[in-house]
């Protein structure tokens, strides 16, 4: 017989109920706290001994309100290790569980149970021979356990094997490997070690039983997935029967791919691929979903024109006409496609150029490219690239993928109908980027004219020639453009269009668009020229026409109202028509004063809108030589300023200023308007004008503006956007401009109109513009 050894005790201690889990004694236990009470129960613990009693819920439920029907006679008493808060309001314990425990009563206290229990702790000395085979068996049933579930880690087995205690052997297989908590229960329950051992056994032998019909039960389920694996594969061998018998098969498709293929005329590459493509088609079952991808991809394939080719019209006096009707202006790419048709003719081996076109929205990029396919009498497909992130959009899926479908060089390629088409790639500047892959480095392959002839798909995967398509990008902006691209393309900048070119394109084509559009016939209807100045420069600001375009159909909306109503039979805008039907003037005209100011100068500026007037003010004050910068100013116009005040310290005497203003007075430069940012260096030498006009109380000319860099030694360097600075300057009235020696080359580009209406004044110092602007 073998002899037990009670240790018995009387407890009071907060008590943890437990949902889905139980404590057994000497197996060390974690347990996260989500449920207030329990996280205020396990902190009154830890602060008060570190003991608690823990006791498993006979139903799991997440509710706060327990009482001692809900739950189980039997618990454990536990000591607290670590008690960890977590993020979000949660907590973790560690347990250190000692022994057996049953609940005599619970109470509630401040918001916390407590339980009176009787704990029992029951030991053998000395294990029999009956207690050795229960335990033997126990160990049979945990290896037949691992035959039906994964296999535990060491770790976990060679502990097992190390527990020669049958009470705390009975409860490390209790508490690891049965699957129902109810069950464990029972076993915590359970005081007596042998007893204890024989209701394991009882427990798991049904457990295995369970374990068992479920292994049976997919053993079937497997047997008939190898049955139907099975089926098919007779399935395929009477259908191999029947063509060696010469008996009818339902082949119609692959006869229709076959015949398709035969009249293509394909390249030899391309045809034997989609043979063998064919032959696996054959041999695939019609409703699988490798049929579907296989009969998807010889589609494809067989829609591109791997040969067809469009003629071009090499009449460059033809192609000219229809240029010059569809647009006016853009010389540089009308030229440009008139001497690529010239070389075509001396040599139609040459490669096709790329060409991109970089302007401001609204100045006839994608509408010309249209016009230009239509002179060359090539297809015209337009390739949209704005916000395009995946590299699979350009060079396609591969088969691999569901609904993988070729990418947009394909597409465009199949849609024209020709090999050869002008595809034009739109917003190639807002090309984006992320994990799936750079769109534009797809493009790199596409856009080389090297390399573009063996252009491969990774949805087609065979190499199609793009050598004779004409791709022309267009972007509003070439700081979006990666450098590997630009290299690859030949850049030309379309200019921001001039109120005169504005005028000349509503006359051509947007007055006739608009009364087309809205149903009027050209005597219902006429602009005049000072109507249409009226619109331009009081109820549009922009680089492009799109905004002329709107309001020009607006007014023709409101002339059809009114004809229809009988108010009126035709209708001629002028300047007085234009404010009736748009309203008061949106805009108010850049004007130069009515008199000579101190410390006022009128600078020019670039924006995307095209030229503008940029008043820079300064104003001295007694103080202690602060320099105050307003208006939005950017670091580059800022460091202008800070360069002009050192070269007027350097030539104060030259310039008439006193030698210590630096000390004496405070500096506040502010350029109107303060809430549009502001930047660049062509601010320089109207910035030491108005400085130096401002200490020296000498007037600035009215009608003279001016733009150009400094440098510390006086001199004045190249600036850009000179059409459009001086296009503003001739529009506020301004008489003399002030422009940089170095930019005397570009006044050729500007516009004859304004070349007469200005006198231009180039200066290579600062000393030369000062004479020329500051009044006597």
């Amino acid at each position: 017989m073998p002899e037990y050894v009670e240790k018995i005790d009387f407890v009071t201690l907060p008590l943890l109920p437990l949902r889905g889990i139980v404590a057994f004694p000497a197996i060390p236990v974690s347990i996260e706290l989500s449920i207030d009470c329990d996280i205020l129960t396990a902190e009154y613990a830890e602060k008060h001994g570190g003991n608690i009693f823990l006791c498993a819920q006979k139903v799991v439920s997440d509710e706060n309100s327990v009482s001692q029907d809900d739950l189980y006679s039997v618990g454990t008493v536990c000591r607290i290790k670590q008690f960890l808060k977590l993020p979000e309001g949660n907590a973790r314990i560690v347990l250190e569980c000692t022994s057996r425990a049953t609940v005599l009563r619970i109470e509630e206290k401040d918001g916390m149970l407590f339980a009176d229990a009787f704990c029992k702790t029951v030991t053998i000395s000395e294990a029999s021979s009956a207690i050795r085979a229960l335990m033997r068996e126990v160990e049979n049933n945990y290896e037949e356990f691992c035959n039906y579930l994964p296999k535990p880690s060491g770790d976990l087995d060679v502990t097992l094997k190390s527990i020669k205690d049958p009470s705390i052997y009975a409860d490390f297989i209790a508490f690891n490997f049965l699957i129902e908590y109810k069950d464990k229960q029972l076993i915590l329950e359970e005081y007596d070690p042998k007893k204890r051992l024989e209701l394991l056994c009882v427990i798991m032998g049904k457990e295995l039983r369970v374990l068992s019909t479920e292994f049976n039960i997919h053993k079937k389920v497997r047997q008939q997935i190898e049955n139907n694996q099975r089926e098919y594969y007779l399935r395929e061998q009477l259908k191999v029967i029947q063509d060696e018998l010469g008996e009818e098969t339902d082949d119609t498709e692959i006869d229709e791919y076959d015949d398709a293929i035969c009249k293509a005329n394909l390249p030899d590459y391309v045809e034997e691929k989609l043979i063998k493509e064919v032959k696996k088609l054959a041999k695939t079952p019609y409703t699988s979903a490798d049929a579907a991808v296989i009969r998807n991809y010889l589609d494809v394939c067989l829609e591109i024109p791997w040969k067809k080719l469009s003629v071009d019209r090499i009449d460059i006096g033809k192609a000219r006409k229809i240029l010059d009707a569809d647009h006016d202006g853009l010389e540089k790419i009308k030229e440009r496609i008139l001497e690529y048709l010239a070389v075509k003719k001396l040599n139609p081996k040459a490669n096709d150029q790329i060409i991109c076109l970089v302007g401001p929205p609204g100045t006839g990029k994608t509408s010309i490219c249209e016009s230009i396919a239509r002179a060359m009498n090539r297809k015209y497909v337009r390739v949209c690239l704005g916000g395009i992130r995946d590299e699979a959009d350009i060079r396609g899926h591969r088969r691999t993928y569901v609904a993988s479908m070729p990418g947009r060089i394909i597409n465009a390629v199949t849609q024209a109908g020709v090999r050869n088409p002008l595809i034009l790639l739109d917003e190639i500047d807002k090309l984006s980027r992320d994990g799936h892959g750079d769109p534009a480095s797809a493009l790199l392959e596409v856009l080389d004219s090297e390399q573009n002839c063996r252009f491969r798909d990774h949805f087609v995967e065979m190499p199609l020639d793009l050598s004779d398509c004409i791709f022309i990008a267009t972007a509003n902006d070439m700081a979006g453009i990666p450098e590997p691209l630009i290299d690859r393309m030949e850049i030309i900048k379309l200019d921001i269009y001039n109120r005169y070119q504005k005028l000349r394109i509503a006359k051509k084509h947007l007055i006739k668009k608009q009364r087309v559009a809205n149903g009027l016939k050209p005597s219902q209807i006429t602009f005049t020229d000072k109507a249409i100045f009226e619109i331009i420069d009081f109820y549009t600001a922009e680089a492009g026409v799109r905004s002329l375009n709107r309001e020009i159909g607006n007014i023709c909306r409101k002339t059809a109202i009114d004809i229809v109503e009988g108010k009126i039979e035709k209708r001629k805008v002028t300047e007085e028509t234009v404010r009736e039907l748009l309203g008061i003037r949106k805009i108010l005209p850049e004007k130069i004063s009515d008199e000579d100011e101190t410390g006022a100068v009128n600078g020019l500026a670039y924006t995307s809108l095209g030229g503008d007037m940029l008043k820079v003010e300064v104003c001295a004050m007694k103080g202690e030589g602060k320099l105050e910068l307003t208006g939005s100013l950017g670091d580059v116009m800022k460091e202008s300023a800070r360069a002009a005040v050192s070269y007027i310290r350097a030539h104060s005497d030259e310039l008439g200023v006193p030698e210590n203003f630096y000390k004496i007075y405070d500096l506040h430069i502010h350029v109107p308007e303060g809430a549009v940012p502001k930047d660049g260096p062509s601010a320089g030498i109207t910035l030491i004008t108005a400085i130096v006009s401002e200490l020296s109380k000498t007037p600035v000319r009215r009608d003279v503006a001016m733009t150009g860099e400094i440098t510390l030694r006086g001199k004045l360097l190249a600036i850009g956007g000179l059409k459009e600075k001086t296009m503003a300057a001739f529009k506020a009235g301004v008489k003399t401009v002030i422009i940089p020696k170095d930019n005397e080359k570009d006044l050729e580009d500007i516009d004859p109109v304004v070349r007469e209406g200005l006198e231009f004044r180039p200066c290579g110092t600062v000393s030369e513009a000062l004479e020329i602007s500051l009044v006597k």
